[in-house]
């Protein structure tokens, strides 16, 4: 029998759509989560060797992120744990352009592990099902930003990218950006929803300090919503304003466009 798949984050936004997509083929999935028959949770390491157990092949997103200041010891622990479990392929949940993320991904590369780094643009579902949602909403959507255009992705896309990887040969070894088809700046975006849902939502441009009172707002502890505020106005400087041919390299194909997203987001009544 064919060992399961270890899918640590299967209730994320990028996990939940692998572990589908792989059960869907009628693979066996064993869901890394605190909440697991068999659990797995990054502040807990006494949980990894269970979850890890007769596991060959792990697709791994890290929380809170792998820019945060903890990361670096976090995975080289979890490096040394999978390489003694016997885990033979990792594909690993990154970011474009961040320093600390690829010191992170660099203690992957330098395992003994088959190895695929994913490092996707924005998603373009945070505006559906993630932070933003409650903004287009409300009718203002809010980030600090610098003004530079954002190759929004579309997660159906990573996550069809990151199964590939997993299940088939030709894909070790690589560093996929995964970014969409085309530069959108925020303002451009956010009127594409307005568009195609019919709300009367616009974008406006905060400072990080802004931001970050926004999440505190909502309940984020202040250490954690200023780590947030910060890492967004890193992301969104300008560094990441241009395309990638991650999705095409991986499967052959073009993106989807952010404009399909929003039309199939608006069917699903993400924004009703």
């Amino acid at each position: 029998m064919q060992s399961e798949i270890l899918v640590i984050g299967a209730t994320g936004k990028t996990g939940k759509r692998v572990a589908q997509r792989l059960e869907a083929r009628g693979l066996r999935v064993r869901h890394g989560t605190r909440r697991s028959k068999i659990p797995f949770d990054w502040e807990q390491p006494d949980t990894w060797g269970a979850a890890l157990r007769d596991i060959e092949v792990a697709y791994v997103a890290y929380l809170p992120d792998l820019a945060a200041p903890s990361a670096h010891g976090v995975i080289a622990a979890f490096v040394k744990a999978a390489e003694d479990a016997g885990l033979r392929r990792v594909v690993l949940l990154s970011e474009r352009n961040e320093a600390r993320a690829q010191a992170c991904e660099q203690l992957v590369k330098d395992s003994s592990m088959e190895w695929t780094i994913l490092q996707p643009s924005w998603f373009a579902q945070n505006f559906s099902e993630g932070g933003f949602l409650e903004g287009v909403l409300s009718g203002e959507v809010s980030v600090p930003t610098s003004g530079a255009a954002e190759p929004f992705v579309d997660i159906e896309d990573l996550a069809d990218v990151a199964v590939a990887a997993l299940t088939e040969d030709g894909r070790t070894g690589q560093v996929y950006e995964v970014t969409g088809a085309e530069l959108l700046t925020w303002d451009e975006a956010v009127a594409h929803i307005a568009r195609i849902t019919g709300r009367d939502v616009s974008f406006r441009a905060c400072t990080a300090e802004e931001f970050g009172g926004m999440l505190i707002a909502v309940g984020i502890p202040e250490e954690d919503a200023n780590f947030t505020a910060t890492l967004v106005e890193q992301m969104l400087d300008g560094k990441n304003a241009s395309t990638s041919d991650g999705v095409q390299r991986a499967l052959g194909r073009e993106p989807r466009s952010f404009v399909q997203f929003c039309q199939d987001a608006h069917a699903q009544g993400c924004w009703e």
